[in-house]
């Protein structure tokens, strides 16, 4: 692919544009920035605050701690950290300045206030309605589709910004670069091209922030210490490491820890998948900086574009996406292409694309180690005697890029019901 190809700058737009930072898990984080905006829009700290949210935001809050509160968790939590220590205009990293002071004030804030929740049923898979008052002043703010996708401001039941057009389908086709265009044939051509000096800014940052925060996740106590355990349990082998790189990661990050990581299609956890792996392997081989900036390339894109078809939230795990990108860039270090890495991508979704997404919390984790540890058997299937799984064998379908709209369409589609059942378990609506 030449540097003068369209091509060229919409996958390098799409790198920059998935690939931002983040402090916390994005769907609190998402609420605080709404919270934020809605107190600068207000003028001064309201005196209550209602949140209506789509039922996967409010499966994905529940259970993770939000950092900078003190190990608090849950949408009030969120809304109050917005309200009281958000900086506005810092969107994903909204709480990254939060003082001590800070939060002894929202903490008390969320104890003195009342922050009302209120299912939103819109239709919206993605849907934030921050909504404060202060006196006789109201301010509202809406994100939709995803996560610092303003749509809506009011004041004083005064529209003063609207986003028009949006889309209303559960698979959101974002603003910029179009994530359509990718192909695994097509993301490829881009590594093997791209002038390294183009990507050296957000894959450099993507190592350095991901990787700290995973070892801090293996020297700290964090979350169910799945890394941790992986290491004492199952020894320090390369395919073990990898695993536990991921996992650390995700073990600090739900439970507050205040490091930022380097998102990847909306989360954390998939920007961490997708990338620990490959920078850990990318070390146990002695790769070059180049051949790991370019592997990382693959992993991301990958990933991307596996999410695309799927949408920001679901209940599919998006860890099986990032785990299945993972393997592909670590094939793409043992210098494979096309073929090894299309048929890692076919069997690694036959094998684990049933794995649901129960919500951000320290199961993640977990979820996250077997995601990658598909990854590497769909890859190492392939390297024994090209054994693969074939078209007609349940959802997989002739060719690599149907076989990923295949499952997209599972996900998407298919379990919607699946998700409402999640989500009624989550608050206990069951019988």
């Amino acid at each position: 692919m030449n540097r003068s190809d369209m091509l060229y700058d919409q996958f390098l737009s799409i790198l920059k544009a998935e690939l931002i930072p983040a402090m916390g898990c994005t769907e609190p984080i998402a609420i605080a920035y709404a919270a934020a905006k809605a107190r600068a829009v207000l003028g001064t700290v309201p005196e209550s605050c209602k949140v209506d949210a789509s039922g996967n935001i409010i499966k994905n809050v529940k259970s993770v701690v939000v950092p900078h509160t003190g190990g608090m968790k849950g949408i009030e939590t969120a809304s109050a950290a917005g309200i009281v220590a958000g900086d506005e205009d810092a969107q994903l990293e909204v709480l990254s300045h939060v003082t001590p002071e800070q939060q002894d004030a929202l903490q008390e804030y969320a104890r003195t206030h009342k922050i009302e929740v209120i299912p939103a049923h819109n239709g919206k898979v993605f849907y934030i309605g921050i909504h404060v008052k202060a006196g006789e002043d109201t301010a509202s703010v809406i994100i939709e589709d995803y996560h610092t996708n303003i749509t809506r401001i009011e004041k004083n039941g005064v529209c003063i910004f609207e986003k028009k057009g949006e889309t209303k389908t559960a698979a959101v086709k974002e603003e910029g670069p179009d994530r359509s265009l990718l192909t695994v044939e097509r993301i490829i051509d881009f590594a093997d091209s791209v002038d390294i000096a183009d990507v050296e800014e957000v894959i450099g940052r993507q190592i350095n922030y991901n990787t700290a925060i995973s070892e801090e996740g293996l020297r700290g106590n964090w979350g169910a210490e799945i890394g941790k355990t992986l290491l004492k349990m199952r020894g320090s082998d390369i395919k073990t490491r990898v695993r536990a790189a991921a996992a650390a990661g995700s073990d600090a990050r739900m439970s507050g820890c205040e490091l930022p990581v380097v998102i990847v299609s909306g989360s954390g956890n998939q920007g961490m998948t997708a990338s620990l792996p490959v920078i850990e392997y990318a070390k146990e081989i002695g790769a070059s900086k180049e051949q790991l900036y370019r592997a990382l390339v693959v992993s991301d894109l990958i990933t991307i574009h596996q999410k695309s078809s799927i949408g920001r939230l679901s209940a599919f795990c998006g860890a099986v996406s990032a785990g299945c990108g993972a393997a592909t860039g670590i094939a793409y270090l043992d210098g494979h292409r096309y073929e090894v890495i299309a048929h890692t991508i076919v069997n690694t979704l036959a094998i684990i694309s049933g794995m649901v997404c129960d919500g951000a919390k320290a199961s993640c984790a977990a979820k996250i180690a077997m995601a990658v540890e598909a990854g590497l058997m769909g890859y190492e299937m392939y390297l024994n005697d090209k054994q693969e799984f074939v078209d007609g064998e349940g959802i997989v379908i002739k060719g690599v890029d149907n076989t990923i709209r295949s499952v997209g369409r599972m996900a998407r589609e298919g379990m919607r019901e699946t998700d409402k059942e999640i989500l009624d378990i989550m608050t206990g609506i069951c019988d």
